[in-house]
């Protein structure tokens, strides 16, 4: 909703420096503009800041000021448009958050040169959650990147009765592209897990396909599940007419895959919606992949949420998510590799035997890690300055930054060199990841090296100045002894000050030279009383840290430093430009650095969370496919790490045969979910080659992908209840899962009646068993599914340990319950869910109300349940029960009368007690005692 008129009055209109002609024009012009895209945010850029209007500065308003009261309007009353203004410290965290968290598109528009104030203006950039290019200096800046946004072009059609998809993805940071091509299922579920091993931010889909049999709708809301944002494009952008052309100017070698034509037609719309063709500096500089999805684990996005791989942007608190838990990285470089390794681990035994290896090496040596450690935090992201050089925006900082960097890379050769590697074996291995490569780069990179220090004035960084030596030219050289005059100058006007106001000048007076205020002195404000009533100190601001001013003499002297400045960078900016071109050539040796330098802080990152865990991790052996899944007192890794919480480990055994499918039982707040979840994160962790939260002597086989159904929860938006989530996502296990994969099922069936989901549940588990034959933990409350364990070999049922005692009263509620959180075999008696209401502090009238109507609901039940014993014991049961009624009416029957209650009763006591070991003896008359 839009302010009132009185509180427009009230707040009155921004100043963007425009008469009302001004704001007439511009509204005239706003309201005329191109309908955007939805979920796009227009940003208007007036030089020393940004502004929103519209729905967009109302947007704004909320997700940056968290108030609509910063909002003003332009124009009058009747007409007025909605305006929010935001400086450029601001507008560039919104830029950030809105591109990279909320997933929205944003455009920047610029006034076209030479038009009248506020009348006519251009799009200038533009940038979504997938391409970022065009705003990288503004949301990133002098930071790190955090990640690589990836975006995919994906078509879809029918061919030989099969739905074929074609998939391109490119990375415009990297100067990557790939491409794929598959068949899928009327799910999509290789897509599904397409998208999460890649990580996309965006997906380019053909906006009209009306004439293809395949299913787009949901072929979008799949891309949408998984966090991507969908773009609809013309279908004219995948046209493939002159896609091997353009591949072939793009990519570096030879290895255009020109077989893959869906695949191909996708590349297309990559290219040209990237326009990647338009930068000349592209050309010949990409890598072209052919991405196979059997190359890593498969993770569905129920699973992604299921294990909490990443933290949620809503959540607060560390180690919270499995990301934040291992990411101990010093480099961007290593945060960025760690969040990939976690959408794609290892399928290979050799591959994660490898890192293993490695993780156990820097383990074993806490001096050597630390050492690492120290060193790294220092070691700046390549990446991101080779861009700058790419761009042709690079400065004599970014080349003194990669200078810094190599300089480093023999003290991490030394630290690597006194790391012990222990077998032959081993030590081979290290050296051929670490040792060698930084070497060789070591060497490559030397005379990047000899022409910094031979051309840069490093004495000058003490400074914060980037210059080139003097020594390079006369002109250089005779400017530079006027700065150093003017230098010995500042001091000794910083004597005078200090020596005239009676303060010392190494510990009260402070000669700074002020990003903003050039050399100016500063004392702080406790200081600032000498300041008073003494003529010739010019105040210049007061800030937390202190009182800043200066002097007449001083202020010449900064007015001519500053001239003389920029006199020396007018001087040197031919010698600049050649520097840079000259480190510019050094970038491919950098970004192989840079991955070294990743890989090599991930593994350090491992190695230090396993030693530092309260319990420490071990080195879990990888068997192949197929092999028993065996944990000895497992844990949860985030759960362990959280304050107050003593964490109760358990034992897991999925073994091929005999117990490859785990039926959980036991009351609610048990830990039967986090059993479920401590598996798959260990599972993933092993096969990503980090050491995990067990003891000694764990085996963990190789798994294809994991499939989760835990916790689905409901989307009114898009028309999906709470079942009708947790059937579309069984049904993508099902259609998924083979032998080797592993899934874990949560409360499967509740969101429907007791029959119909107890009926699911089972048909379910029974097709997992008799079909699948995967390695499955399903957790439930429906107690009757433990009889499986009876019909169906490899099925074991477990279940969760909780401690009763009863309390006074007659109802088999009226007893408390102490959760012990220990995993055992066998079956629980029932949920025990009036009880955890009682400790969620109900009223105590709702308990009472709910024992009652749960004890009538008891009653109405059908007793004996013929699922809770086999069809031999039924029968001996109903046998057993015919010979103990025969044989009461016998003993009853007298021969002159009919018996009396009192010798009917005595006669019951009497046969019951001959019969009472055989009844408790057969599983079906024992039921059937308990149920009177």
């Amino acid at each position: 909703m839009y302010p009132t008129e009185e509180a427009r009055e009230s707040r009155g209109r921004p100043d963007l420096g425009l008469d009302a002609k001004g704001e007439s024009s511009f509204i005239e012009f706003f309201r005329k503009m191109p309908v955007k895209v939805e979920g796009t945010v227009r940003l208007f850029d007036r030089t020393d800041f940004f502004t929103a209007h519209g729905d967009d500065a109302i947007y704004v308003a909320d997700d940056v000021f968290k108030t609509q009261s910063v909002i003003k309007h332009l124009g009058s009353k009747e007409n007025g448009l909605a305006s929010c203004t935001l400086s450029t410290t601001q507008c560039k965290e919104f830029l950030r958050r809105a591109l990279t968290v909320n997933q929205l598109r944003v455009e920047i528009w610029l006034p076209e040169h030479g038009a009248r104030r506020g009348a006519n203006w251009k799009l200038a950039r533009s940038a979504s959650p997938g391409n970022l290019q065009e705003v990288e200096d503004l949301i990133f800046g002098d930071s790190d990147f955090v990640a690589s946004p990836i975006v995919l072009a994906l078509r879809a059609k029918m061919q030989d009765g099969q739905c074929v998809v074609g998939v391109a993805y490119a990375d415009a940071t990297n100067r990557e592209m790939g491409v794929s091509e598959y068949v899928d299922n009327d799910l999509f579920t290789n897509t599904e897990s397409l998208i999460i091993q890649l990580g996309a931010k965006e997906c380019l889909m053909p906006a009209d396909e009306s004439n293809t049999d395949v299913d787009l709708g949901r072929l979008r809301n799949v891309v949408k599940n998984c966090g991507c944002v969908v773009s609809n494009v013309p279908r004219s952008s995948f046209s493939p007419r002159t896609v091997e052309q353009d591949l072939s100017r793009l990519v570096k070698d030879d290895t255009v895959h020109f077989d893959l034509k869906v695949a191909l037609s996708s590349v297309a719309a990559i290219i040209q919606c990237l326009g990647l063709l338009a930068d000349e500096d592209n050309f010949g500089r990409y890598v072209l992949h052919n991405h196979d999805l059997s190359e890593f684990l498969r993770l569905d996005h129920a699973a992604l949420r299921a294990l909490t791989l990443f933290p949620d942007p809503n959540t607060s608190g560390q180690n919270t998510s499995v990301f934040s838990l291992l990411n101990r990285c010093k480099t961007a470089q290593g945060v960025r590799m760690l969040g990939q390794w976690l959408k794609q681990p290892l399928v290979k035994e050799h591959a994660i035997r490898n890192r293993q290896i490695l993780v156990q090496i820097f383990m074993d040596d806490l001096e050597g890690r630390q050492r690492l450690q120290d060193v790294l935090k220092y070691m700046p992201d390549m990446l991101r300055m080779s861009k700058r050089f790419q761009r042709g925006n690079a400065t004599l900082e970014d080349v003194v930054r990669c200078y810094q960097a190599v300089t480093r890379i023999p003290e991490i050769a030394g630290i690597l060199n006194d790391i012990p590697a222990g077998t032959e074996t081993d030590s081979k291995l290290f050296k051929e990841t670490f040792a060698e490569p930084i070497q060789e780069l070591q060497d490559g990179l030397e005379k990047l090296v000899e022409m910094v220090e031979t051309t840069i004035d490093l004495d000058e960084l003490a400074y914060h100045n980037y210059v080139i030596k003097p020594e390079y030219d006369d002109d250089l050289k005779a400017i530079k002894q006027q700065i150093d005059n003017v230098r010995d100058k500042l001091d000794e006007q910083h004597a005078i000050a200090g020596q005239d106001l009676g303060m010392d000048t190494e510990k009260k007076l402070h000669l700074e030279n002020h990003s903003s205020y050039g050399y100016c002195f500063r004392v702080t404000r406790i200081d600032g009383g000498v300041l008073k009533n003494r003529k010739g100190y010019l105040d210049l601001g007061t800030v937390k840290g202190g009182i800043y001013f200066t002097t007449e003499a001083l202020r010449d002297l900064n007015d001519e430093f500053r001239s003389l400045s920029q006199s020396y960078s007018r001087t040197q900016s031919q010698l600049v430009r050649t520097v840079i071109e000259v480190a510019a050539t050094f970038i491919p040796p950098l970004e192989r650095l840079n991955v070294v330098i990743a890989q090599l802080d991930v593994l350090v990152s491992f190695a230090h969370v396993a030693a530092n865990a309260p319990v420490p991790f071990t080195r879990p052996a990888i068997a192949q496919r197929g092999s028993p899944l065996v944990l000895t007192n497992s844990r949860h890794p985030c759960l362990e790490v959280q304050e107050d919480i003593h964490f109760i480990p358990n034992d897991v055994s999925l073994v091929p045969g005999e117990s490859e499918f785990l039926v959980v039982t036991g009351p609610n707040m048990g830990g039967k979910s986090t059993y479920l979840r401590q598996i798959g994160v260990i599972v993933l962790l092993a096969q990503i080659g980090s050491f995990i939260p067990a003891d000694e002597g764990a085996s963990v086989p190789v798994c294809d992908c994991i499939l989760a159904r835990v916790g689905a929860g409901d989307s009114q938006l898009k028309g999906v209840s709470t079942f009708m989530a947790e059937m579309l996502e069984t049904a993508t296990i099902l259609r998924t899962a083979s032998r080797d994969s592993l899934i874990l099922i949560d409360e499967l069936g509740r969101g429907t009646s007791t029959y119909d989901g107890f009926g699911l549940a089972w048909a379910i588990s029974e097709y997992i068993v008799q079909h699948i034959h995967s390695k499955c933990v399903f957790a439930t409350h429906f107690h009757e599914l433990t009889n499986l364990a009876k019909e169906q070999q490899g099925v074991k049922n477990l279940h969760v340990v909780a401690h009763v005692e009863s309390r006074a009263g007659n109802s088999r509620y009226d007893r408390d319950i102490t959760l012990l959180y220990k995993v055992e075999p066998g079956t629980s008696e029932q949920s025990y869910g009036i009880q955890i209401a009682e400790l969620a502090d109900f009223p105590d009238s709702v308990i009472q109300l709910a024992k009652r109507k749960a004890e009538e609901l008891e009653d109405t039940q059908d007793v004996p349940n013929v699922l809770d014993a086999s069809q031999e014991d039924t029968d001996a049961g109903i046998a057993l029960v015919e010979d103990f009624m025969r044989e009461w009416v016998k003993r009853a029957r007298t021969d002159t009368q009919s018996p009396t209650q009192e010798q009917q009763a005595a006669a019951l006591r009497e046969v019951a007690s001959e019969f009472e070991d055989r009844i408790r003896a057969n599983p079906w008359t024992a039921r059937v005692l308990e149920n009177f």
